[in-house]
């Protein structure tokens, strides 16, 4: 699987949000993420800071592994 081919972080991360059983205002709520910043980040207009993406992975219970092989 090439770099291109792969699914990037903050669209793995979107998938979690939408996989969630929580809502999105329990999960911003839960991570203390606004909203609004939230809704931009789920329709790919903007990014979240390094602080709302770890709280992000604490609220949904998510890990960042590497993979094996390559780094490059």
């Amino acid at each position: 699987m090439t770099k291109h081919e792969r699914e990037a972080l903050t669209d793995q991360v979107r998938r979690a949000v939408d996989d969630s059983p929580l809502s999105r205002y329990a999960i911003c709520k839960a991570a203390g993420i606004d909203q609004a910043v939230m809704s931009r980040f789920m329709a790919g207009k903007a990014g979240l800071s390094l602080k709302s993406l770890d709280a992000l992975a604490d609220t949904l219970g998510l890990e960042l592994k590497k993979r094996k092989g390559k780094s490059r």
